[in-house]
């Protein structure tokens, strides 16, 4: 048997430990959370991908590369999108997580 051939669908991937690590897997979810949110609070305001990228400077092409998962933005990037939207950015910490 193949080392792949167990696996059947996109979550047996990502549950494959050998292949993404946890790191990886967190990175990708919040990447999925962050985009999906960021499209909720866009629509919600009623705005377009235009309308947004003159809100905040950024051009319409590099925010649909962001909601489309082609491009992960920076932080700074990230702010300049999230602040026209009433957003900011939060660190907390992770459910069950015992650090400070």
């Amino acid at each position: 048997m193949r080392d792949y051939e167990h696996i059947k669908t996109f979550a047996d991937y990502l549950a494959d430990e050998a292949r993404i690590t946890p790191a990886e897997r967190e990175e990708m979810r919040l990447d999925v959370e962050l985009t999906g949110k960021l499209i909720e609070a866009r629509e919600a305001r009623g705005m377009t991908q235009r309308d947004l990228a003159e809100a905040s400077g950024l051009k319409q092409p590099a925010i649909a590369r962001i909601e489309s998962h082609r491009s992960v933005p920076r932080v700074d990037t990230l702010l300049k999108l999230l602040v026209p939207l009433g957003y900011t950015l939060k660190i907390v910490p992770l459910e069950g997580s015992d650090r400070l």
